[in-house]
Order: C-alpha cells, then structure tokens, then sequence
C-alpha cells in the first residue's frame, strides 16, 4: 500500500493566483470561483475525516469563510490548495478535539471517492470479506478503523489514498518532510491492515 498514486493533484491552476490577488482586491467572484474549484476537496477531506455529512458542509463552509477573512496573510509561500488544505485540517482537527468523540458512522453515507482509493483497491483486490460487499458496507468498515488512527495518521491516508495527494503536496499541507508523511503512511497502513485483519481472510 506504499506506492505513490497515479493521481496527483495538479500543483495549481493556471490562474489562481491571479483570482487570490483579485479576491485581495475585493473581488467576490474571483474568490466564488476559488471556492468552485476547491470546494470538492475540501469538502472530501472533512468528510473523510469526520465521517459526517452533516459536519463536514458545515466545516467545508467555516473552512472558505475564514480563508476569506484571512486572504490578507496569503504570502505566496505555496500554492492556494496548499494553505486552504491546511486551515481545512487545522479546523477539522480542533473540531474533533472539541468534540471529544468518535463519530458514528452512518450505513447510508459514503464517499464516492472511496472507489479510487488505494485502501479500497488494496483490500477490494483480496479474496475476502470485503471483496463481497457493498460501497457502503465497505466504508463503514473503513471508516471504523480510521477512526482509530491518531489525527495526523489518518490526514495523511485520506489525503494520499482517497484524495491521491502526492507526498511533496501532503508534507506541504501538514508541515514536515516527505520521509514523515511516508512514515506516517506506512505506521497507519499496518494499523489498517491490522484492524480489518478479520475481513481479509
């Protein structure tokens, strides 16, 4: 389950830092279009993190409004995805704290994206348990045993399985180097394989 994704995120669009600039100026509709394009994913990464609907359109939204608030201390240090991802995972983590629980995961609520995810195709792969179930019966399970991962172990799996985020982009969201995300993966993917250990027979 190590190897990198097909899939990487695209560094940065073309123009966003030509919409960041305008959205500095003032301009609404160049930041409405900052939010079209990232609203997906930062939509994915709460849900995936949270495992709740209902809490992750309301962090997905807290997420645009204070990057909006915040535009003014954009440095160009990085790309845009870069730094609304990480106040997208601050926010979430704190939220979680706060919380102070495990969140239920609910049968009928699954992400989409779970299809393309390496955990997915990993275990999918098997002739197991797993292989035979649902999307949704799938997730649940999934979902169970990333919730028992510590915060920064599961960021870095939702990122790199689900979302396809290449490593240097992950290490660039949480702040540490490529050899830490890449532990990370590796420490979180054997609690993973060792949760699910019953399924995969």
């Amino acid at each position: 389950m190590s190897n990198e994704p097909k899939t990487e995120l695209r560094s940065e669009y073309p123009d966003d830092l030509d919409l960041v600039h305008r959205s500095q100026a003032g301009d609404s509709a160049a930041y409405e279009e900052l939010v079209r394009r990232y609203h997906g994913r930062i939509y994915g990464l709460v849900y995936s993190m949270t495992s709740s609907r209902e809490d992750a359109e309301d962090l997905a939204q807290e997420v645009f409004v204070k990057a909006w608030k915040a535009l003014g201390h954009f440095r160009e240090q990085s790309g845009f995805y870069t730094w609304i991802y990480r106040i997208a995972l601050n926010r979430t983590i704190n939220f979680r704290k706060r919380r102070n629980r495990r969140q239920t995961v609910n049968f009928d609520e699954f992400d989409p994206d779970i299809k393309t995810a390496e955990s997915y195709r990993e275990f999918s792969s098997k002739g197991s348990v797993l292989r035979k179930m649902s999307l949704g019966e799938f997730q649940e399970k999934m979902n169970g045993a990333l919730l028992k991962l510590s915060e920064k172990h599961r960021a870095v799996v939702v990122m790199h399985d689900v979302q396809g985020m290449a490593h240097a982009d992950i290490a660039k969201v949480v702040r540490c180097s490529e050899g830490t995300v890449r532990s990370r993966l590796f420490y979180a993917h054997k609690q993973l394989q060792a949760e699910l250990a019953e399924f995969v027979k």
